[in-house]
């Protein structure tokens, strides 16, 4: 008998030993949530996405196209979205105390993937509908308006990689919690 609670108590130190290495291994990673890195991702995500919009709002031809409409209201969810986590992650930073809970980062882990998804399908249907616009020798939209949407398709694609490195790592950090 009291070999076995020796032995469950030898088999719990070594588990919590593990996991505390574990834990320790996840804190170290740059980019996770409530990291300054993190902070920084979030940042470059509000200010691309908020330069997409911009490029796109500065045409006011651009409701003539449904791609770049989805462009609009896919970075209208992408920058509240971007500033509340970039909120958090700084807040987190300063007080150093990290959001490790399994609820909350799963539903960040949604978020950003659906978003990342959402980012790409607008990033990519602009680009395309603006290569078309280009192909037209300009008789569609002015070289000048062309060169707006196309920085905001850029802008887009920026946004898209910067949300796919925070997807991926925060779904690494999600089994773990």
């Amino acid at each position: 008998m009291c070999l076995d609670a020796e032995f469950s108590g030898g088999m719990r130190a070594v588990q919590s030993a593990e996991n505390f290495q574990n834990k320790m291994a996840m804190e170290g990673v740059p980019g996770l949530l409530g990291t300054s890195v993190g902070f920084s991702l979030r940042v470059g995500q509000t200010l691309f996405s908020s330069a997409s919009l911009l490029f796109m709002s500065l045409g006011v031809e651009f409701y003539s196209y449904s791609a770049f409409c989805y462009l609009v209201t896919t970075m209208g969810l992408v920058i509240p979205w971007s500033c509340t986590l970039a909120v958090l992650d700084g807040y987190s930073v300063v007080v150093k105390c990290p959001v490790r809970q399994p609820g909350i980062l799963f539903i960040i882990a949604a978020g950003d993937w659906v978003l990342s998804v959402l980012t790409l399908a607008a990033a990519c249907s602009t680009a395309s509908v603006v290569d078309l616009l280009f192909q037209t020798s300009g008789s569609f939209c002015t070289p000048k308006c062309c060169s707006r949407y196309q920085l905001s398709a850029a802008m887009a694609f920026l946004t898209w990689f910067l949300s796919l490195a925070s997807a991926l790592l925060n779904l690494w950090l999600l089994p773990s919690s």
